[in-house]
């Protein structure tokens, strides 16, 4: 079997960052920083970082996405792009968590950003939310955070690992509620044709 043909991408954080695994390696991680606009920008970087390898969409074998914690709209527009792929293009698709990304790349604690001066803590068991002051306070040196590149890359690294496997659809990684609640208005009813 010849080695797979892997696109990894997120969209987590403020940016898009995508990297492309073929012949067993990493050969190009990207990644443009915006605070918004990456539905509308992440699939022509996607298209763009395969025909600079002259690649197509049918080229790939599986695909890899961060799935969060993270920015809510931002996980949910790379983890959508990422079932839609997978489903289009008949090929699995692994959602890696910014925890898993960030385990070769930080040292302890490993540490996901979040609002509001808050940090997402995996030590041991399940990860926690706590202020930046409350670590600091403990004494906890906070890791630099890696390039958003680099996180591509170890989401299409993982993904290569995980390969062929069978993986189920990629899901958000939410560690708490979004900051936006749904409305309280009744829903208004909707009638019949019929009716007069």
């Amino acid at each position: 079997m010849s080695t797979p043909v892997i696109l990894g991408f997120d969209t987590s954080g403020a940016w898009c960052a995508a990297a492309l695994w073929v012949d067993g390696a990493v050969v190009e991680a990207i990644a443009e920083e915006m605070t918004r606009g990456q539905a509308e920008r992440l699939m022509g970087l996607l298209q763009e970082l395969l025909a600079r390898h002259d690649l197509v969409w049918r080229d790939l074998d599986a695909l890899g996405v961060g799935v969060g914690p993270g920015n809510f709209t931002g996980i949910r527009i790379g983890v959508s792009a990422a079932r839609g792929l997978a489903l289009g293009l008949d090929v699995p698709a692994y959602g890696v968590t910014g925890f898993e990304q960030r385990r070769d790349l930080q040292t302890e604690p490993v540490c996901v950003p979040a609002p509001r001066e808050l940090v997402y803590v995996m030590q041991t068991g399940a990860p926690t939310l706590v202020t930046r002051a409350s670590l600091e306070a403990d004494g906890t040196t906070l890791p630099s955070q890696p390039a958003p590149a680099d996180l591509a890359a170890a989401i299409v690294t993982l993904a290569a690992e995980r390969f062929p496997q069978v993986a189920p659809p990629p899901a958000p990684y939410y560690l708490r509620p979004a900051d936006a609640a749904p409305g309280r208005d009744v829903p208004p009813v909707i009638l019949p044709p019929d009716s007069p």
